[in-house]
């Protein structure tokens, strides 16, 4: 570990006003700050992928695949990184091996370099076909262990799955600890272990949620961690990511000097202190936050999937439950076979406690997601599945047991054919096969200069609680 630098992927360009302000950062916000972004140094810049794609579309009127080849034209000398949820890719369902794999080609092909790729049940079948395919197409191929606290997740077993994504060809692991549960002293045994075991880079991601992000980073630097994820100071901390400038200080002239520049990242940061100001006029960015919430360790529930149960509990007018429904996520989630709370199963696992606590009799409504899980369609839960509840959701159904995409058939041709009308390339293609209705409503309006202004449908109270909500920040 001697004099090896650390190095640093910075968020700002994603995870961190994900977190913060809903993944509602314009491009027309980060081109200012590309020149000097590229210009120091990092190990790569996380700005595609998790919830940008579909929010470029649905709220800010942009095109996400367009966003992407002006920010690799702004920054031709750093790679540039995205996030894949595996084989949801960017949605909230399986998609196809053809999909999957077309996606992948097209997401390098229009400048990414590196693929971070989990699952949320940490089933690496689920992940195979993307990694496969991100190798394929020339990308860097880094799988992520979704890291999570429950009986059934022990630090040999992360280790183990490490060495198993190893081996599928992983070129980098990522620790992602998306809920910021995973403690300094913890980090670094962990760290040390997968250090001992595994050859190819480790990269931690994690937040500063409980106010334990920066010591985590800390930690996992001193036990020998090659790459960790930072957010320019911002709209870094709280729900994001922890301050780059702050770690990049803290490490000057040690052996893991990350031989950053501090002026060069405060000249960006002051390009982002602007932003993050228009944010919070706009009523965006809340305060909120930015403030330590020690109910993730308690409950383990990520900070946005918070601030999406206040969300739901408003709109059936039931806040008086907040302290209800965080007591019956743990207890849903254990029924469940203990999934890591990261998208879809923190939307998931959210829904319906909030539903068992407003109907008043537990798992009397069940949504049609936390059925989908408990039948196997989003691929094998790490525990033991409460089964008078799996039976009361599902009744007698066939629950899956191979890989859940290996009963898809091929979809690309079927989404090639029903989007002709709209789709002028392939990457409109894969949009719509994403986010149909978002996108066949962008893709009509593409070239019509007006602004879109964000719309709220009107749905039923019980629908309201039941939808899986766009915004989440849990990832």
């Amino acid at each position: 570990m001697a004099n090896k630098p650390l190095l640093i992927t910075d968020t700002i360009l994603r995870d961190a006003h994900q977190s913060q302000a809903a993944t509602r950062m314009r491009l027309e916000d980060m081109l200012p700050a590309c020149s000097i972004l590229d210009s120091i140094g990092y190990w790569s810049l996380e700005c595609w992928g998790g919830a940008t794609f579909d929010s470029c579309m649905r709220f800010l009127n942009e095109d996400p695949w367009e966003r992407l080849r002006l920010l690799k034209k702004a920054m031709p000398n750093t790679k540039l990184q995205m996030l894949l949820r595996g084989q949801n890719i960017l949605g909230y369902k399986h998609y196809a091996d053809d999909v999957v794999d077309a996606f992948c080609r097209l997401s390098i092909k229009n400048g990414i370099n590196v693929v971070r790729i989990f699952d949320a049940l940490n089933d690496k079948r689920n992940m195979q076909q993307a990694m496969k395919s991100v190798k394929k197409y020339g990308g860097i191929c880094e799988a992520a262990i979704s890291y999570t606290v429950s009986p059934v997740h022990s630090e040999d077993y992360f280790v183990d799955l490490a060495g198993e994504l190893e081996a599928m060809g992983a070129d980098t692991i990522c620790i992602k600890d998306m809920a910021n549960l995973l403690l300094p002293m913890d980090a670094y045994s962990l760290v040390k272990k997968l250090k001992e075991k595994i050859n190819v880079p480790i990269h931690l991601h994690t937040h500063n949620t409980t106010g334990t992000g920066d010591m985590t980073n800390l930690m996992a630097s001193q036990a020998g961690i090659d790459i960790v994820d930072c957010a320019l100071s911002p709209l870094a901390n709280g729900t994001s990511n922890p301050a780059t400038e702050a770690l990049v200080a803290t490490l000057k002239g040690t052996e893991r000097d990350t031989g950053l520049d501090l002026t060069k990242l405060t000249e960006a940061a002051a390009h982002f202190r602007k932003v993050a100001e228009k944010l919070k006029q706009q009523g965006i960015l809340d305060p909120k936050v930015l403030s330590v919430n020690v109910n993730t360790l308690l409950y383990q529930v990520p900070g946005g999937m918070l601030s999406n149960l206040i969300s739901q509990l408003k709109q059936a007018n039931a806040e008086d439950k907040y302290y209800d429904v965080l007591e019956e996520v743990p207890r849903v989630r254990k029924d469940f076979g203990y999934p890591p709370l990261v998208t879809p199963t923190s939307q998931i696992v959210g829904s319906q406690a909030v539903l068992n606590v407003i109907s008043g009799e537990r798992y009397k409504m069940v949504t049609k997601e936390s059925k989908g899980l408990l039948r196997g369609e989003y691929g094998r839960v790490p525990g033991e599945v409460n089964e008078e509840v799996r039976k009361k959701a599902i009744g007698s159904d066939e629950v899956i047991e191979c890989r859940p995409a290996d009963l898809i058939k091929p979809e690309l041709e079927k989404y090639k054919e029903e989007s002709k009308a709209l789709a002028k390339s392939e990457e409109d293609v894969l949009s719509y096969a994403l986010f149909p209705q978002v996108a066949a409503k962008f893709l009509q309006e593409r070239d019509n200069p007006q602004e879109k202004a964000e719309e709220s449908k009107p749905v039923s109270a019980e629908n309201k609680v039941i939808e899986l909500i766009v915004d989440d920040r849990s990832i």
